[in-house]
């Protein structure tokens, strides 16, 4: 049983419910299953399947029938989440759910919500006892909480204090979808299994790597929202930290959550301390007058941070992150530029000739290497060339990458951790964020125009 806290929500609806029908239509959820949605809106059980019916539609055509058996497993309760007798009647009507399947059903909790809401839902849900599972031995209880998970590294260890007194680790998901993205997930595949690359994956070879997350969309509509937030908690402190932890981490040894977190865990637990010069932040021209945004706001749009690892594999090595909003381009990618070969048969001695590879995780998913040949013909020289692997091949147009919601959902339902983020990653990556937070107190704010490339500035 899948209970949405925030049902009828922006996340919900856009991304939750979509992905949901997906897993379902494709025969990946259990045959006995319910999603109960938990929202203020007074609409019923008809009003909820209403609103999925009109979601759907885009994602239903010639899947009819599978749309209207799929509504068939959503209920509804209109209850406001501060309040304890909320949670009464929540356990009743999840009471009167099971009665319906005939059975105990296990529990997904998804916090949907503005993060505001995250300790009241936490400590309801324990008192009422909720979260106990079916039976000691086969059932269980999660949790999944979207981020940000917390707005600093005080309020983060507050939160995660209370979760870990409230619930086990492996209860809790804190969902980081990138770590979900199919591009993103090949990063591990690609470096750890073709002997071609992780020999040269270290500072001998590698010069600089650049993590861009860039958006050409303004806030639009979610000012009020990211007004309070801004760009590096929106998506700095966890989406570029942990594209810069699946790039730099050593190899797990195996294919286990535990591993695997761990050692995203460690390179994020190694980033150097920054100074005023590795940290620039700006905002876009006219953010100042979107909807929800203060007429003085010093929030930031955009940032540019440079990293270094104090690790032996990554030493001298930057990593730069830079994200934005209202920029020239949408993209997300990864780029490593390696270094020049040390006795290159180039035909221009000085040359740059150094190889790229571009993990592309938005749009268009695929890996780029970039590398340098004999140019054809009489004339010597080298060109470069390309090879360059995309998830939309051509000769399977028609394949569906699943959104990075969907693997979220499923992974949770199976109790898979990997692509979920730990406390203490979520720590490390405070422990980054925060001192940025607070050099920009005493630092500009840099303007730039919308459609652009960011602020013009030393690079």
């Amino acid at each position: 049983m899948l209970v949405i806290f925030g049902a009828t929500g922006d996340l919900s609806q856009r991304k939750l419910i979509p992905a949901l029908f997906h897993l379902f239509a494709a025969g990946y959820l259990p045959q006995a299953f319910q999603i109960v949605g938990v929202s203020r809106r007074d609409i019923g059980d008809a009003g909820y399947q209403s609103l999925a019916r009109e979601v759907l539609l885009p994602f239903s055509l010639g899947k009819e029938s599978e749309l209207e058996q799929f509504l068939t497993h959503l209920t509804y309760l209109a209850a406001d989440f501060s309040k304890p007798e909320s949670y009464e009647r929540l356990s009743d009507h999840l009471i009167a759910v099971e009665g319906t399947m005939g059975q105990c059903a296990n529990k997904l909790f998804y916090l949907a919500v503005p993060p505001a809401s995250y300790e009241t839902i936490f400590r309801e849900l324990a008192d009422s006892g909720l979260t106990i599972p079916c039976s000691d031995e086969t059932g269980w209880t999660r949790v999944l909480v979207e981020k940000p998970f917390g707005n600093d590294n005080e309020t983060a260890q507050k939160l995660d204090a209370l979760l870990g007194l409230l619930f086990k680790e492996d209860q809790i998901f804190r969902i980081d979808h990138y770590l979900a993205k199919e591009a993103l997930q090949d990063v591990l595949m690609f470096r750890f299994s073709n002997a071609l690359f992780e020999p040269v994956w270290n500072s001998e070879y590698i010069d600089h790597v650049e993590i861009k997350l860039y958006e050409s969309a303004r806030v639009s509509g979610r000012g009020s929202f990211y007004d309070g937030v801004g760009a590096l908690r929106d998506v700095g402190q966890n989406h570029a930290l942990q594209m810069l932890a699946l790039i730099a981490m050593e190899n797990p040894g195996m294919f286990s959550a535990e591993r695997i977190r761990e050692a995203r865990a460690h390179v994020l637990g190694h980033v150097a301390p920054l100074d005023t010069a590795d940290v620039v932040r700006g905002q876009y021209d006219g953010y100042r007058i979107e909807e929800g945004v203060g007429p003085d706001s010093m929030t930031e749009t955009y940032f540019r941070i440079k990293l270094s690892l104090e690790s032996e594999r990554w030493r001298g090595v930057p990593f730069y992150l830079e994200s934005g909003k209202a920029l020239a381009e949408s993209k997300t990618e990864i780029t490593v530029h390696f270094k020049a070969p040390k006795d290159c048969l180039c035909d221009m001695p000085g040359h740059d000739h150094g190889n790229v590879i571009t993990f592309r995780i938005q749009p268009n998913e695929g890996i780029t290497v970039l590398f340098w040949a004999r140019r054809s013909g009489f004339a010597p020289g080298l060109e470069p060339k390309q090879l360059s692997f995309s998830y939309r091949d051509e000769s399977a147009p028609l394949v569906r990458i699943p959104d990075a919601y969907e693997r979220v959902l499923y992974d949770a339902v199976m109790g898979d951790q990997i692509l979920f983020t730990s406390t203490d990653e979520v720590m490390a990556a405070w422990r980054i964020i925060t001192p940025i937070l607070e050099l920009w107190k005493n630092e500009p704010l840099h303007a730039y125009e919308a459609g652009n490339a960011g602020p013009k500035i030393e690079r």
